[in-house]
């Protein structure tokens, strides 16, 4: 399962405005340009995520977006649901009967799929802009060694 573009691009833009909006309304253009995201793309998830309630316009010089929630309760889930990226790892409609085959029954490893999205889900909703900008989140690289005169002996 991977994740599209819209969802990480607004999960990307979202801690980028966290990170640099303390001081005041952040441009697109400036989360554009630090996060190699387009312009027009970020405008468009940027409207999303009004609607969402997740940010706040404010115009005139000087404008651009704040967080319209302390980035703390503001989940990477509500993100991801915000620009309408669905979280799913099965082929099937989700919470619908009937399965992805074409006698609409479910495939063999229909469970094991749906219990996966089920995980994304829930590890995402315990996961806020807080954590990912004061680096909370562990990942792979902070599990193996790496920098000069590291070496990983062979088993």
């Amino acid at each position: 399962m991977r994740l599209s573009t819209k969802g990480r691009y607004a999960v990307m833009a979202m801690v980028d405005l966290a990170r640099h909006g303390a001081d005041g309304p952040v441009a697109l253009a400036d989360i554009a340009l630090r996060q190699e995201i387009s312009l027009p793309y970020l405008e468009q998830l940027f409207a999303k995520l009004r609607r969402g309630g997740l940010v706040r316009s404010v115009r005139g010089p000087g404008g651009g977006y704040l967080m319209a929630r302390p980035c703390g309760t503001v989940r990477i889930s509500d993100i991801i649901f915000a620009v309408d990226e669905p979280i799913q790892a099965t082929r099937c409609e989700k919470h619908s009967p009937l399965g992805c085959h074409s006698d609409k029954s479910r495939c063999l490893t229909h469970d094991l799929w749906e219990e996966l999205g089920n995980q994304i889900h829930m590890y995402l909703s315990s996961v806020t802009v807080e954590d990912v900008v004061n680096r909370r989140v562990l990942g792979s690289s902070h599990l193996f060694p790496s920098g000069p005169g590291v070496t990983v002996a062979a088993e």
